[in-house]
């Protein structure tokens, strides 16, 4: 079977969707929304053979460059091209060279006034987008493909969870700040260091034993490349509504069309990408019923690992134990109010108390003020400005002096 055709062994759509738990969640669906969740199956076959797609451009730059001659060699060609340009490289790498002739031609589909809008619409949701963002991929920590190589890397696991998740947000920030996409711009340099960063993980990755190419595909592949970019457009759009935010259908599809943007510089180029939230809801029916469940103990232990990413220092000064532990109730009350309660239970997390209404509290204000907002548009810019400066304090406050340096992890867990 080619790889265009290939399915997973733990991609178990065709096996789950006919037990009646799933055929209830889809007759209701049909009754309450009025269409079928389940995507036509050449849909769902293009979308589990994905889970063998990689990124052939960058994996020849890893190859040529990263693998022989080190990573240090290779991240100091990247760098120099992403501030100088390949032509600044004396003899560059061919591989680096079709690498950056791809970035720099935009894609057919693009519609650069979409992308802005869809980032202003990210930028809006503040710091709420990054708790909300970082708590709903738990779910998927219970599949093999998403755990393993987080759980084999550490890369979200113990101490060193709190700073990856911080630096993703700080990724965040970037891609989403006004011109960050440009060709100099800050998200446009930190979407190719972490594209080669996922390459170098992918090769090692490839090699190691527990590895399960049959079972869970290629690492970090397309397939959960998609899932994570409607994690950052779809869901917040739908599911922050609770908070008090008032998204429109365009400006959901419009941060569909920014991350779809922000994947293409990540090397993320699926065969199938919904045109619409219709369409991203049936892709979301398809990850809720195709899963194995096989992750166990790498699963839980990365869930609890983010529940505890904010737990204070008890060696800090009372202020800043303070303000942690209320920054740690907070992140515990996100985790429980938006991660479905039986998975809160079986990942075995801490409770949240009255916390887990936290999303709650600010609903007043944030309603009045989108509401004022969408119906005074000069205080459009004024909630933008308000949004950025509140991300950046919050970033500052909890990096300090360091930056995200988007490097990978050269050493296994086991």
């Amino acid at each position: 079977m080619g790889l265009a055709t290939r399915v997973p062994d733990e991609f178990l759509y065709w096996e789950n969707r006919d037990r009646p738990v799933v055929k209830a969640i889809r007759a209701a669906w049909k009754a309450a929304l009025g269409y079928d969740p389940a995507p036509p199956d050449e849909v769902v076959r293009t979308l589990a053979s994905m889970y063998y797609d990689a990124d052939p451009l960058a994996e020849a730059f890893v190859d040529e460059v990263w693998l022989p001659q080190g990573m240090e060699a290779g991240r100091a060609l990247l760098d120099q091209a992403l501030e100088g340009g390949v032509a600044s490289i004396d003899d560059p790498p061919a591989s680096l060279a079709r690498l950056f002739e791809d970035i720099d031609e935009d894609p057919p589909w693009v519609d650069r006034a979409l992308v802005d809008l869809g980032a202003k619409v990210f930028r809006r949701y503040g710091t709420a987008v990054f708790r909300f963002a970082g708590t709903i991929p738990l779910a998927a920590y219970a599949e093999s493909s998403v755990a393993k190589p987080l759980a084999l890397t550490g890369a979200y696991a113990g101490a060193s969870t709190r700073h990856r998740f911080l630096e993703t947000a700080s990724f965040w920030i970037d891609v989403s700040e006004p011109g960050g996409l440009e060709r100099a711009g800050a998200g446009r340099k930190a979407a190719l260091r972490v594209r080669l960063m996922h390459v170098f993980v992918r090769r090692r990755l490839m090699d190691h034993p527990e590895w399960d190419l049959d079972g869970w595909g290629v690492p970090i592949s397309q397939g959960d490349a998609l899932l994570t970019l409607m994690g950052g457009s779809v869901a917040p759009g739908l599911a922050m509504k609770a908070m008090g935010y008032r998204p429109t259908r365009r400006e959901i599809e419009a941060m569909m069309h920014f991350w779809r943007y922000v994947g293409h510089l990540l090397g993320v180029r699926p065969r199938w990408y919904p045109a619409s939230v219709k369409e991203a809801l049936q892709l979301a029916f398809v990850a809720l019923v195709k899963g194995a469940d096989t992750a166990g103990e790498d699963g839980k232990r990365l869930c609890q690992s983010y529940a505890d990413a904010f737990a204070p220092d008890e060696d800090a000064a009372l202020p800043d134990r303070l303000r942690a532990a209320l920054e740690h109730r907070v992140h515990l009350g996100y985790t429980r109010f938006f991660l479905p309660p039986w998975l809160h239970a079986k990942f075995e997390l801490p409770p949240a108390g009255p916390w887990a209404l936290a999303p709650l509290a600010r609903f007043p204000f944030l309603f009045t003020a989108e509401t004022l907002r969408r119906r005074l548009p000069a205080l459009d810019a004024v909630a933008d400005r308000v949004a950025r400066a509140e991300r950046r304090r919050w970033l500052e406050r909890h990096l300090g002096d360091e930056r995200a340096a988007f490097r990978p992890v050269t050493r296994f867990t086991r």
